[in-house]
């Protein structure tokens, strides 16, 4: 089947929602698609009857009966496994929490005992729902957690409870704890968070008129500090142009980067980092339930992406922080926290998508500030409206991205995408907020 014909019927479990955004790779592998069969593709092409009203509640009443009844398990081996599993579903359907929180408070005098992924899942699910109460245990804990991931997520833990005196706790354990803090990803962006003085971001405007590397086009996901309120993408043409609507007005998509824990971009299903990502093409994630069957555009890391996967071109050398701040201008090369990305990269991050989602949010958090949009486990997510009686895409705005991105692209798809915080409003961040920097990048752009 081509990809314009091709109708992926997802299936009518939902499964654990919001489990991760990395994509599984069932046999036959899901479709890729060129620039020409995205811009081929409609709303109706699309199903996925999980979405439906009768596939979404019998999801979501099995996932609550096994919820309740893991929460009922008798305290030893069996229930400790499983408490990270129910305690995302607790998180996703915002179900069960006061009943789950002794559960997990129990859990971590046992830290030390456990293996660093298990360590990981219990201290995300701590940062995520108790931080509060979880803190006070867990800092005691710390000298007793060698690997850092698992201490870097226990001590955002701490930061996130706002504990006095906490900072400078954290960073004098650190360096006596990892003498070589420098050589590991996540402990430099810890120790970077930790730091009193705070950089002062660039001009954004000159960000958005870089070059990058001339030739792709790029998109550009403007996020508000914290990650709270919806963001927006921005497409740029290989010619420098911002791409605008019918009527004259900036092409300006909500696309949330939200991680439903809240941790950082270094962290394993933490927010999206900010920085630069490179794009290599996009296809659909078949059977993972939260993503659907809209197609992602597939972003890639560095490190994660060679250098000539990056540069789409032939280039034989490895990677490096010089090679990474090669691709920015130079205003924005020593400001640290544009490197998140590249930090992301070094630590492992991998599989972090620009797609659309078939989750109910508003049901399950009708009064979160993100909305419309939906967290997810480090991916830029953008709203879509699905048939609650069949189950059949009505509007998608991951797909008005993507074929805006395909507009404007090769077939091939290559170009990049461009992560970055921008004022810390109180609200989304609106298209007239992000025209007045795209009329000063387009005015600079015009004028070399």
């Amino acid at each position: 089947m081509n990809a314009h014909s091709w109708r992926l019927r997802g299936a009518a479990l939902l499964l654990l929602a919001l489990a991760g955004c990395s994509t599984v790779r069932p046999p036959p592998a899901p479709p890729s698609y060129t620039a020409s069969q995205l811009l081929a593709l409609r709303p109706t092409d699309l199903q996925w009857p999980a979405t439906s009203d009768a596939g979404e509640q019998a999801q979501r009443e099995a996932d609550l009966a096994r919820l309740r009844s893991g929460l009922a398990l008798p305290d030893g081996p069996e229930r400790l496994a499983a408490l990270p599993g129910l305690l995302d579903l607790a998180a996703h359907y915002d179900a069960e929490i006061d009943t789950a929180r002794p559960l997990l408070l129990a859990a971590l005098p046992k830290l030390p005992a456990l293996d660093a992924n298990s360590q990981r899942a219990l201290l995300t699910a701590a940062h995520t729902l108790y931080p509060q109460e979880a803190a006070p245990p867990i800092e005691p804990l710390l000298p007793q957690l060698p690997e850092t991931k698992p201490f870097a997520i226990a001590a955002y833990t701490l930061l996130a409870a706002g504990m006095p005196g906490v900072e400078a706790r954290l960073r004098e354990r650190v360096l006596r704890q990892f003498p070589q803090w420098r050589d590991d990803a996540r402990l430099m962006a810890l120790m970077q968070r930790l730091d009193s003085a705070s950089d002062s971001r660039p001009p954004l405007p000159e960000l958005l008129a870089a070059p990058l590397r001339p030739g792709y086009p790029a998109v550009f996901s403007l996020q508000r500090p914290g990650r709270q309120h919806m963001g927006l993408a921005l497409v740029r043409a290989p010619d420098g142009r911002f791409l605008r609507e019918a009527n004259g007005a900036l092409l300006a998509i909500p696309q949330l980067a939200l991680a439903r824990s809240g941790l950082p971009g270094t962290i394993t299903n933490g927010n999206t980092p900010q920085g630069l990502f490179t794009i290599v093409g996009s296809s659909v994630a078949a059977s993972n339930p939260t993503i659907g069957p809209t197609p992602f555009l597939h972003s890639k890391l560095p490190i994660e992406a060679t250098v000539a996967e990056f540069e789409h071109a032939d280039r034989s050398e490895g990677w490096s922080e010089a090679v990474y701040e090669s691709f920015l201008p130079p205003s924005w090369r020593s400001y640290g926290p544009f490197k998140e990305a590249w930090l992301a990269g070094r630590a492992g991050r991998d599989e972090i998508l620009a797609h659309g989602s078939v989750v109910r949010t508003e049901a399950y958090h009708p009064a979160a500030r993100f909305l419309p949009g939906t967290p997810s486990a480090g991916c830029l997510v953008a709203p879509e409206q699905w048939d609650a009686g069949t189950g059949q895409l009505l509007s998608s705005q991951q797909l008005r991205l993507a074929q805006a991105y395909a507009r404007v692209a090769t077939e091939s798809l290559a170009g990049y995408l461009v992560v970055v915080e921008v004022d810390a409003l109180d609200g989304p961040v609106t298209p007239d907020e992000a025209l007045a920097s795209v009329l000063a990048a387009e005015a600079q752009r015009a004028a070399r």
